[in-house]
């Protein structure tokens, strides 16, 4: 979906008072039912990693660091039933997850008077019955499964759907039996996948940090955001990148080509 930056403006100015929870994904598709959730939850999770990485050090300073945690054995000591992990991180705006890593981090380090490793971290995370404490357990498996932008299930599904996306790109080629082709006049001699909204920031750290490298090495490409892009940013198509956000229909095989001529 090609959208013009004023609509990706609008979606933007409502994404700013949500929190990361399920329930945020239901209040963009009310608001815009034109768009697909996938590109509601691409661009939700876009900016708000965005305003994360603007107050993360904050959350990081020893002081505050122990001063969630006090708060959390607190309210867990006092309502051990509550979600009082997930009500904390909401209440001080930060995601679910990422203070489920800080709080079970000081905990370890607690239990076994050292900083733990990350790979007991990580691993705790990802497998909650692992902590040696049923009730934080409980508080960090709940922040993650209702943390839509960060965590190891997060992680695991833009995994496999990075993965999914690859595997259909390949499959379109392998059908078409592409090695070479020509898209809207263009020629094309490397597409690149991206299963996420392309934004302006997103775009311009793949430009520096890609595509102008494959540009360099193999010559013009294609960029698919399979979630759609800022119609706008579809800019350099004579220094030779297009932005597309789904595999075209629209080419000419270099075969093909041959034959007209």
């Amino acid at each position: 979906m090609r959208l013009s930056r004023a609509e990706y403006k609008e979606i933007v100015r409502w994404t700013e008072p949500l929190k990361p929870t399920r329930q945020c994904m239901r209040m963009l598709r009310e608001r815009f039912p034109n768009h697909s959730q996938s590109t509601l939850l691409s661009i939700f999770s876009l900016e708000y990693q965005k305003r994360i990485k603007r107050t993360i050090s904050r959350h990081h300073a020893p002081d505050v660091i122990e001063s969630h945690y006090q708060r959390y054995l607190s309210k867990a000591k006092a309502h051990p039933t509550a979600p009082v992990l997930l009500d904390l991180a909401n209440e001080v705006d930060f995601s679910p997850a990422l203070m489920a890593r800080i709080i079970l981090d000081r905990f370890l380090q607690d239990l076994e008077g050292e900083m733990p490793s990350k790979t007991v971290l990580n691993n705790m995370l990802k497998e909650p019955s692992l902590i040696p404490d049923q009730t934080l357990a409980k508080n960090v498996y709940q922040c993650t499964v209702n943390d839509c932008c960060y965590g190891p299930l997060v992680d695991c599904i833009k995994h496999a759907i990075g993965q999914e996306h690859e595997v259909l790109l390949c499959d379109k080629l392998k059908e078409k039996n592409l090695s070479f082709l020509a898209v809207e006049g263009h020629i094309i001699h490397w597409i690149e996948s991206k299963a996420s909204f392309g934004d302006t920031h997103s775009h311009r750290t793949y430009l520096n940090e890609q595509f102008w490298s494959y540009w360099n090495r193999f010559g013009p490409g294609l960029v698919i955001y399979w979630y759609g892009f800022i119609g706008e940013l579809d800019c350099q198509r004579d220094r030779g990148i297009l932005l597309k956000d789904c595999f075209p229909t629209d080419i000419v095989t270099l075969g093909h080509a041959g034959q007209q001529d």
